[in-house]
């Protein structure tokens, strides 16, 4: 009898097959494409993936991040952007304050302002509802992508509201949709070595869940390039994507790449371009039931996000304006980009722009 051992390249193959007939791929199958070293191939692959979905259409959106305040009861491991109250630099804004902020960097063109910040305790939940509320009267015609999952829960906790009566509370102020942070790795192991202190792993999948009951389409991420293992990102993946076939609630999945604390850091403490681009293929391969895997240029930079766009990712994100965290934390790319930016450099990979609102509905395409 011969017995048959599986090589590298029939382990490939076998993969390569599933993705062409539409079969799911496992833990096991996600494990091994992080543990090779043949990136073109798992690009080429998720390449043909994302061209199934979407064509060669990639995706932006005209956006602002605003971030009310940096005060946070949490101490994450990661996090450089937190401020303890009455800290140097730290600052909680008022709706008009940042109305006032908006309006120096504002223009007709914005379609999204994407809102985060930290869990501040020394103020109440209707200062987060009426923070959005006096926004949406300022600007209607903007779609308020706001608050984290784990914002959810801080907010449920100072409230002694339930999720689902937070969210609506916010809904009624003008909320439109969720972020994607506060995802981070979904492992308690990881959670509790990077004192990530605010909502768990179930904790976290339930905000979403409840939000897409509730009608929200929402985003979601993974921080990657730390203690984690190969193994937990993948876990992080098939988290995601039985929610997903639970509810078909979200709109994207946004791979994070780790940022140091010290934006001098040298090369040896940021994750490698090669380990950016396999988990954005990876997350192409792995979430077969997400519309969209974003390249965040904030945290690979933009020549980076370029190359991405071949390699499984469909959305380039947004202007942004001014980004805070991850630069907080050493982010040495651009704070926000100019529209015709994004443009140039999505056409640069053979690609075609399209201008979207924040539900992936086309705005413009760019030919």
């Amino acid at each position: 009898m011969n017995v048959v051992i599986p090589t590298e390249d029939s382990q490939m193959q076998h993969i390569i097959e599933k993705v062409r007939h539409g079969q799911r791929l496992t833990l096991e199958d996600g494990v091994f494409l992080y543990q090779s070293d043949d990136l073109l191939t798992i690009g080429q692959l998720a390449n043909e993936v994302a061209l199934r979905k979407n064509g060669k259409k990639v995706y932006f959106i005209e956006n602002m991040s605003l971030y009310f305040t940096n005060v946070c009861e949490a101490h994450c491991a990661f996090c450089n952007f937190r401020k303890d109250e009455g800290e140097e630099g730290s600052y909680t804004l008022s709706g008009q304050q940042m109305i006032e902020y908006v309006e120096q960097h504002y223009h007709p063109g914005v379609r999204e302002f994407h809102i985060v910040g930290g869990h501040n305790p020394h103020v109440p939940f209707q200062y987060y509802v009426d923070s959005l509320k006096a926004l949406k009267e300022r600007f209607p015609e903007v779609t308020l992508k706001a608050y984290t999952a784990a914002e959810i829960d801080f907010f449920s906790r100072i409230s002694g509201l339930t999720y689902r009566e937070v969210l609506q509370e916010l809904m009624n102020a003008g909320l439109q949709s969720l972020t994607g942070g506060g995802a981070e790795i979904l492992s308690d192991h990881y959670r509790k070595k990077m004192r990530v202190d605010k909502a768990d792993v179930i904790q976290y999948l339930q905000v979403h869940r409840t939000a897409h009951e509730l009608g929200l389409r929402t985003h979601t991420t993974m921080l990657y390039g730390s203690i984690e293992t190969k193994e937990d990102r993948i876990r992080h993946m098939l988290h995601i994507r039985e929610l997903q076939d639970e509810t078909n609630g979200f709109l994207v999945f946004i791979p994070l790449s780790m940022q140091p604390i010290n934006p001098r850091a040298g090369i040896r403490r940021r994750n490698s371009a090669f380990e950016d681009l396999k988990t954005i293929a990876i997350s192409r391969l792995m979430l077969d039931n997400f519309q969209h895997i974003k390249a965040y240029f904030i945290n690979i930079g933009v020549q980076l996000t370029q190359v991405a766009l071949t390699m499984g990712a469909s959305d380039a994100h947004g202007t942004i304006v001014k980004e805070k965290i991850s630069h907080a934390a050493g982010a040495l790319t651009p704070e926000g980009i100019t529209r015709e930016d994004l443009i140039w450099l999505i056409k640069g990979a053979g690609r075609i722009p399209v201008e979207r609102d924040t539900f992936y509905n086309e705005i413009k395409v760019h030919e």
